[in-house]
């Protein structure tokens, strides 16, 4: 049963036991509103990595500068 995925059967095991405890009525409401949320959270992402993206756009690259601390004294 947990051996490499969900199979038909645990699928509708759990669909049989959100049924029992939402009832008919209540479930469209209940994936409604987890597909709400699913959009929102990608389209958050999405803009987050946009904003990302501008920024390093807008970043000027800078070359790797190397000091010399005087390390080597003799």
């Amino acid at each position: 049963m947990f051996g490499g995925g969900i199979g038909p059967t645990e699928l509708l095991l759990i669909f049989l036991v959100v049924l029992v405890l939402f009832g008919a009525r209540r479930i469209p409401d209940i994936a409604q509103g987890l597909g709400k949320g699913i959009r929102e959270f990608k389209k958050a992402v999405k803009d987050t990595q946009s904003e990302l993206n501008k920024l390093d756009e807008s970043e000027p690259s800078k070359p790797d500068q190397i000091e010399d601390k005087g390390g080597d004294k003799k």
